[in-house]
């Protein structure tokens, strides 16, 4: 996806998707602090214009923002300031489109102002990010809309190159040869079953989506990826149901010792 650029010094990228449910239950999803919560990072939204907003991504990665736009279920939208050093400030514009079958279109656009292009390579990696999670979205939407949420996430950086990263997290859980629809169980680290749901392979990002019964209702992506210091392995998983939470403390830091060892 290019970044696109006018004569003003905007440049902006933009994503046009598809999700089941109504502009209520997206909206919910796409705009509210619980929502993000059951399928990108832990949020806090103070739901209004000139709301506070936090996302958080680990113990130390938080990025913060302000809600500008609040007009609820068609349009959200906010800006975070602090989303890279030394940047400008990011605007994100969200619009919930209602179409037949019971779904929505969702417009998702982030923006920024700058004289050079210096910010255009982060911009253009939101897809490559913002791809594997619009997946657990529609999951999340088709499956456990509503549902209370927990995740957690563990990484680990390997010394080899992503394709051999990649092998490696695949034979290991048994996964070598799936294919998108195939059931699939492992009892090591712990007992996990499911159906896989997408897999995804480029040069930027390897990885593997699957839909967990066991051993709670979730969903899961496991991968490997590139980043300016090298290869990250990554496993990130979110739980849904009253003993989402539970079992998120119960899980990571068998996932945690898991990823180290690969």
């Amino acid at each position: 996806m290019p970044v696109k650029k006018d004569e003003t010094g905007k440049h902006w990228v933009e994503m046009h998707f598809t999700v089941p449910g109504t502009p209520e239950q997206v909206w919910q999803a796409l705009a509210t602090g619980p929502g993000y919560t059951a399928w990108f990072s832990q949020a806090s939204i103070e739901e209004r214009v000139g709301g506070a907003l936090q996302f958080q991504f680990g113990p130390e990665v938080i990025s913060s923002g302000e809600v500008t736009r609040w007009e609820p279920p068609r349009f959200f939208s906010y800006v975070e300031r602090d989303w890279s050093e030394g940047a400008p400030p990011l605007a994100t514009e969200i619009t919930i489109t209602s179409r037949s079958g019971g779904q929505c279109v969702v417009r998702m656009v982030h923006s920024l102002f700058s004289s050079n292009d210096d910010w255009d390579d982060q911009m253009e990696g939101f897809e490559r990010g913002w791809v594997g999670f619009i997946e657990v979205l529609r999951l999340y939407l088709g499956h456990y809309s509503g549902n209370k949420a927990a995740s957690f996430q563990v990484m680990h950086s390997v010394q080899t190159d992503q394709l051999g990263a990649w092998s490696k997290l695949m034979d290991r859980l048994g996964l070598g040869r799936a294919h998108v629809g195939e059931r699939w169980e492992i009892s090591h680290p712990e007992k996990l079953s499911g159906v896989v749901e997408r897999i995804q392979q480029d040069r930027k990002m390897r990885s593997v989506t699957l839909r967990l019964d066991s051993p709670a209702p979730g969903v899961a992506i496991i991968g490997a990826y590139d980043t300016d210091q090298g290869i990250n392995t990554s496993v990130c998983t979110f739980y849904y149901g009253d003993g989402a939470e539970a079992q998120v403390a119960a899980s990571q830091p068998k996932w945690l010792q898991w990823i180290q060892e690969a």
